[in-house]
């Protein structure tokens, strides 16, 4: 059985790897996820904030709480909550290179251009085979149009492809006015793939001590039916590969992004909750479901359930949104 796919341009033994998360902190859980199949690692993102604040912590020589950091920095996290500082990622990225024969993927997150893109380098020296840009951003500020958004986001983009030469993907909100547009202009730029899509971590609201309180929850196999709509939708539509990314906790998930046009399936959330081995299991399963079909490779199924095949695309996703408005029944 092939279950070969093109991941940024490497090529992988199958479309299955662990995303960006905790698990690469622990060199155990690093060699387990090799052991359970994995054909590459995605490092968690070191963030802009947190490079520019040692970056002028340097240049000051001075403590990152001193007034001329900022506003900002009494938001950020303070250092002892970050597991690995900069230098400290770099240093793992060679550790675990050194200690796993997979491809690593190094993780920038950042939304506005600064001496940290120079970190996109750094991380391509230390050993990544591929580098994804996880570009989380929220707009806030309503004298900022999407233009002028998504105008900044491209530049962002460009810089980093300009820094290293490595492949570069991209993941993506699903929050865009257009977003098949916007990824062919990622594709001009010379993106090599698209991650659909980061997690929105929406805060509650304490109602007795009146602040935001942070919540996070694992992610539901639900999530997935957004990455497949727009999976769908951008099959065919971009030469980059297409990367499903939240929801994907079982076989059947993973068949299902396939479907949708997916080179690739990021796993997290089901990893945490059931540990690297379960990244055998669903390999095993992908395995059995496509020699019970008959199917010698992926080449058939991918992007089978893509929007690729319908004569006309947005009648068929109005079609489809009308005729589930009349299912509910009372």
């Amino acid at each position: 059985m092939n279950l070969e796919t093109n991941y940024l341009g490497l090529k992988l033994a199958h479309p299955i790897l662990p995303g960006a998360s905790p698990l690469v902190d622990n060199m155990d859980k690093v060699r387990r996820l090799e052991d359970a199949g994995a054909p590459a690692l995605v490092m968690h993102s070191l963030f802009e904030e947190q490079i520019e604040l040692e970056l002028t912590a340097r240049h000051y020589h001075q403590d990152r709480h001193e007034e001329s950091f900022g506003e900002a920095t009494s938001y950020f996290p303070d250092d002892d909550e970050f597991t690995l500082g900069p230098d400290e990622y770099l240093e793992r990225i060679r550790r675990i290179r050194e200690a796993v024969s997979v491809p690593v993927i190094g993780s920038l997150n950042g939304i506005r251009l600064g001496g940290w893109v120079d970190y996109a380098g750094l991380i391509e020296r230390a050993g990544a085979s591929a580098l994804e840009l996880n570009m989380y951003f929220l707009p806030t500020d309503a004298s900022e149009s999407a233009a002028d958004t998504e105008r900044r986001m491209l530049e962002i983009v460009k810089a980093v492809k300009g820094a290293i030469k490595i492949p570069l993907a991209v993941k993506l909100s699903p929050f865009f006015s257009s977003l098949p547009h916007f990824t062919q202009e990622l594709e001009v730029i010379g993106v090599d793939g698209i991650v659909l899509f980061n997690r929105f971590y929406q805060p509650d609201i304490d109602i007795e001590n009146l602040e935001a309180t942070p919540h996070l929850e694992l992610s539901h196999p639900a999530e997935l039916r957004l990455r497949l709509r727009w999976l769908a939708i951008l099959f065919g539509q971009t030469k980059a590969t297409l990367i499903a990314s939240g929801g994907v906790h079982r076989t059947q998930d993973v068949i299902k992004a396939v479907m949708a046009g997916a080179g690739g399936v990021q796993v997290v959330s089901s990893l945490l909750k059931f540990g690297p081995e379960h990244l055998q299991t669903l390999i095993k399963g992908l395995s059995s479901w496509m020699e019970q079909r008959e199917y010698e490779s992926l080449k058939p199924i991918q992007g089978s359930m893509s929007l690729r095949h319908a004569p006309n695309p947005e009648a068929l996703e109005r079609a489809n949104y009308l005729r589930m408005l009349q299912v509910w029944r009372t």
